[in-house]
Parts: structure tokens; C-alpha cells; sequence
């Protein structure tokens, strides 16, 4: 196979070492061009490049004009090779901390790999010189990185190699770190994408910290994140998974609650501790008695609408046993519900007062975290159309919070205290004005929509906190 190779190489204040750099490289003899992002560097390097540029034919170089940070650097190049056919791009620093003799092996390797890096942890004699507390500080790093992450390659290592042709351009629009950071949160989303990735055992001269720029505050900045991922990884996983699916909007549904500007938000910083625990019994008890419900309730291979998607963590184990189309009416929600439900049978943007399916197309439908959302009018309007795309004798399953649910108690608490007292206006959700107050009133709602209740439980399951119901269309 052909490749359009570019070796892309950011830089700060290394204006000695830019020269050698540009021979080692050039004396490789590979096929390909060589480019430099100068990060705003205050020492002429700018002048220097633009001699090695005309000195060299496969050499290039661009600046900055303030300092922007190596994952912005990084990303700019990553662009670049995007924008003008590369199919393979190594990425290196210009600190001869790794050295270029490597390429050739990083390119063979990347023959059979998606992803090729340099790490210091496939020999026992990668770290020549160095003392023992450095070593230990690097350790703990890449164990750090390791168990709160499961990565087990070398993460803050730039010396890579990127297929370009196998990885999609918009997987790096998933990265949010401009810093060192860049390093292992990229890491992160090639393996949750599942892209293969080759290592290559490199050396680190004791040089390597005498000279390194890394700060303090860039390594208390690179921890910072480090925990950020992890807290990430575990509340909302579909961050860092590209959607396999494109959905198609519907450029004419309004939609009156506004959600969507509910998850962009979700993961702002005011509601972290609430979603960190959200995610805890969401997982530990929500998830865990959908499953059950459904899997009791429906034959395996039945087509269920799941009505008011949201981000459909819950559903990520249920595509074994049933065909699922997930509906929502806010878009971001529905990219959300694509990473993290790959199997989804489809994903469509809808109204759950009008749905775009014919009559009798599903064997059952069932939402969480919805129907309290909505005044009791527009409740039977919802169950009337779930009603028509639901075959006869089908199931509608809910889980519906109840009106003297523990969790209604907290959170009306915990509201009090941050916007009364803190004065600091969070809003955990959207506003619930239909919690449920029996199972009388269930039914009564359900009958207006054609249902009638099979089933209703509340109770130390789950906490108090939800009710479980069961209808079945007339």
C-alpha cells in the first residue's frame, strides 16, 4: 500500500536543536514531508525555521503567536495532515528525547496497527541515569493512568504514529485537552473507539527531565485532568465514543421544554457531584432492574421503541435481547444515545406526541426518566400515541418517580441548600410535575391512553424511589 507520509514535529524554544533535527530526519531517506508548529518560541527559532525550510525541500514550518500549548500544536498538525491527503502522520518532540532513527520502525509497525507509540515500559533499561524518586514519579503516573483509566500503554509519550486512513478525522474533535494532557486523553478515546495500537520500546536520557518544560503547574493541570477523565469515563462513557451512526434531524420539531440545552450542560461542573452519583445507582439498581423488567416482560428478538431515549446508558445491555429504536427529541441527547448503543436497531428524532412510525410497529415501548416531565393532559396525548404504534397486546413499561420517593426528598433538600442558601441557581433536571401518587392514578392515566395497568411496584427495591409499571395495550 502507498502512504502519504508527514512527520509533524511542535516546538518551543529549541532553536539549537532544530538544525540537527532536520538533518537526522532528512538522513533517514523516507518518503515524506516534515513539518514544524513553533508554539510562539522567544528565542529566534521562528528565523531559524524559515533557513531550514529553505535549506530542506520537504520542510515546512508554521507559529504561533502566542503560546497555545503542545495539544493544540499536536491537534493543528493532526488538521493539516487531514486536510492535505496524508495517510500517516508521526508526531515527535524536538527534544531528541526519543530518537528519530526510530520513524522507520514506527512506520513498519504501523503496517498492521492503527496506532503505533513509543513507551518506556517494554525494557527494563529505558530510563538510563535517571534517579530513583523521578522514576518513581513516572511510574506512578503510568499506573495511575493504568487503573484509572485501563490504559497500559505509555500515555504521555508524543512519539507516535497515526493511520489516518483507518481513523476518522472527527475523533479528535472528542479531545478537549490543549496541554500535555492532549497525550493521554487521546489515548483514551483511540481505545474506547477500539482502535488497535502497537508499541515500540524507547529510551529516555537522563536528559530528558534536566530539559523538560513541563512545569509544575502543567503536571498539577495533567493530574487534574487525569481524575476529570476517570470521573468522566464512569458518568458518561459516550464522551469519548464516536457515534456510529449519523441521525437525522427533523429541522421542523420544536422542542418546548428545550433539552437539549439540558445535555450540553449535563456535565457542567454545578451538577458533577449529582451525576457522579446519579451514575452510581443509575448503575447499581436502575439499569439492573430495567433489564430484568424488560427481559420478564417481552420474548427475546422483540422490537421495543424506547420512548424519550435520553442518553441510553441503560439500554447498553438489552440489545442481546431485544431489537431497540430510540427516540428523543433533543439531538444531543440522541448523539449521546448513539455512542453508547452502537446495536441500537435505529435512532430517530422525534416527539413522543408524534411518533413516525405506522400502526402496530413495536411489541412493546418503555421510558425512564420522562413521563414525570409532563402535565397530566399531555401524559394521556403520549399514551395515546404510544398506543397506535404499539400492536395490540403489547407492553408499555415505565419507570415513574413517585411522589414520596426518597430521592425526591434529597434532591428537594439539596436544591434548597444551593440555590437558597448558596445562592447558586443548579437545576438538577428539568422541572417534574407529574410524579406519581398511586397506583389508582396510574391507571387512570393509562386507561385515558388505551392501557390498562398489569402491573405497579414501589417499594425497598430500589430505595423508594421509583415506581415500576406495567400496561398493556388494549
Amino acid at each position: 500500500m502507498s502512504h502519504k507520509t508527514l512527520i509533524l514535529i511542535p516546538t518551543y524554544n529549541e532553536k539549537r536543536k532544530l538544525g540537527p533535527m532536520c538533518e537526522q530526519v532528512t538522513a533517514l531517506g523516507l518518503d515524506a514531508d516534515i513539518v514544524f508548529v513553533d508554539d510562539a518560541s522567544t528565542d529566534g527559532s521562528g528565523a531559524e525555521l524559515g533557513r531550514l525550510a529553505q535549506r530542506f525541500p520537504r520542510v515546512r514550518f508554521f507559529q504561533h503567536t502566542e503560546r497555545r500549548g503542545i495539544g493544540s500544536a499536536l491537534l493543528e498538525g493532526l488538521n493539516r495532515a487531514y486536510d492535505e491527503g496524508y495517510t500517516r502522520l508521526v508526531t515527535l518532540d524536538c527534544e531528541f528525547t526519543r530518537s528519530p532513527a526510530l520513524i522507520p520502525v514506527f512506520l513498519e509497525r504501523g503496517e498492521t496497527a492503527d496506532v503505533v507509540v513509543g513507551s518506556r515500559y517494554l525494557s527494563n533499561d529505558s530510563l538510563p541515569g535517571w534517579s530513583p524518586l523521578r522514576k518513581a514519579l513516572t511510574n506512578t503516573g503510568h499506573r495511575l493512568s493504568k487503573h484509572l483509566l485501563g490504559l497500559s500503554q505509555d500515555v504521555n509519550v508524543a512519539f507516535r504514529l497515526y493511520n489516518l486512513k483507518s481513523i476518522p478525522r472527527e475523533l479528535f474533535t472528542l479531545v478537549k485537552s490543549n496541554g500535555y494532557a492532549f497525550s493521554f486523553e487521546s489515548m483514551l478515546i483511540l481505545q474506547r473507539n477500539g482502535y488497535s495500537i502497537a508499541e515500540v520500546p524507547v529510551v529516555f536520557p537522563k536528559s530528558t527531565y534536566r530539559n523538560s518544560k513541563v512545569s509544575v503547574t502543567e503536571v498539577r493541570r495533567s493530574a487534574s485532568t487525569l481524575l476529570s477523565l476517570f470521573v468522566e469515563d464512569q458518568t458518561n462513557p459516550g464522551r469519548f465514543r464516536l457515534a456510529k451512526r449519523n441521525v437525522e434531524l427533523e429541522p421542523g420539531l420544536v422542542d418546548p421544554q428545550n433539552w437539549n440545552e439540558y445535555w450540553d450542560e449535563k456535565n457542567g461542573k454545578s451538577t458533577a457531584a449529582y451525576d457522579a452519583i446519579a451514575t452510581v445507582y443509575r448503575n447499581a439498581v436502575i439499569k439492573r432492574r430495567l433489564e430484568v423488567t424488560l427481559r420478564r416482560e417481552f420474548q427475546k428478538g422483540a422490537r421495543l421503541l424506547h420512548a424519550g431515549c435520553g442518553s441510553g446508558q441503560v439500554d447498553e445491555g438489552l440489545h442481546d435481547h431485544a431489537r431497540i429504536t430510540a427516540v428523543d427529541i433533543s439531538p444531543s441527547a440522541l448523539t449521546t444515545y448513539s455512542r453508547h448503543n452502537p446495536d441500537a436497531e435505529d435512532v430517530r428524532h422525534a416527539s413522543i406526541f408524534d411518533l413516525p412510525f405506522p400502526n402496530g410497529s413495536f411489541d412493546g415501548a418503555y421510558n425512564l426518566g420522562v413521563v414525570e416531565h409532563f402535565h397530566h393532559d399531555e401524559l394521556i396525548k403520549a399514551f395515546g400515541e404510544l398506543g397506535r404504534v404499539i400492536r395490540p397486546g403489547g407492553k408499555f413499561v415505565i419507570f415513574w418517580p413517585h411522589a414520596r420517593a426518597t430521592s425526591v426528598a434529597v434532591l428537594k433538600s439539596a436544591s434548597w441548600f444551593l440555590n437558597d442558601v448558596l445562592d447558586r441557581n443548579v437545576q438538577f433536571h428539568p422541572p417534574e410535575v407529574s410524579l406519581v401518587h398511586s397506583r389508582e392514578e396510574a391507571a387512570d392515566l393509562l386507561a385515558q391512553g388505551g392501557f390498562r395497568l398489569t402491573g405497579y411496584d414501589f417499594g425497598p427495591k430500589d430505595g423508594f424511589v421509583q415506581a415500576i409499571v406495567v400496561a398493556t395495550r388494549n
